[in-house]
């Protein structure tokens, strides 16, 4: 517990020197998100490019709207914030049938593995490549916008109920509800694939 303390501190002196304009502080800030968002666009929205320019676009908006940030609140939940209203947007922007085939057209494979260089690939990796994780993910893929997000920043993010609430801007029973019928879809989804 005492580690997350010490990091929230440090967190919240970088976003501090962030909004004087001090840039290394906004590029330390980059290196601890980067990678969270876009996993967390990858898994919304399939698409390697896509979700690299959703990368971009959150810090962009980051760095404009720093005035705006309101530091009562963690930093990680108003990033997520912004990451996630705008993978939904581009969900919403897309032509109905695009989505369906979404991984068939990516380029790197079904499911962005290809991430991994043939060289690195240790049991841990072989094990992110088995069927049944990409078929979750594949069901995931599937799930309408907003049971797909708060099922992402749950069980991916390992966000809790309230963070989610506080991400989304919604009532903790909402989330909770979601999060049900999320698992509910899902489920019938992966037992019609397994049984």
């Amino acid at each position: 517990m005492g580690e997350m303390i010490v990091v929230e501190h440090f967190e919240a002196r970088l976003v501090k020197l962030a909004r004087k304009g001090e840039q290394t502080a906004f590029a330390e800030l980059v290196e601890l998100y980067k990678d969270k968002i876009f996993h967390l666009a990858y898994r919304m929205l399939s698409n390697r490019h896509e979700a690299e320019d959703i990368v971009q676009e959150t810090f962009l908006r980051v760095y404009k709207n720093f005035d705006r940030y309101d530091d009562k609140q963690k930093f990680s939940t108003w990033i997520y914030r912004i990451a996630t209203n705008l993978c939904i947007d581009r969900l919403r922007k897309r032509k109905p049938n695009y989505y369906l085939d979404a991984g068939m057209n990516d380029q790197d494979g079904v499911d962005g593995y290809a991430l991994i260089p043939g060289d690195d690939r240790t049991p841990e990796t072989e094990y992110l490549l088995s069927e049944t994780q990409q078929t979750i993910h594949k069901a995931i893929e599937g799930l309408p916008a907003k049971y797909k997000s708060v099922i992402i920043l749950r069980y991916l993010q390992e966000l809790s109920l309230q963070e989610i609430s506080d991400v989304l801007e919604m009532p903790v029973t909402t989330v909770k509800t979601r999060v049900h019928r999320g698992r509910e879809f899902l489920r019938k989804k992966l037992e019609h694939k397994f049984l």
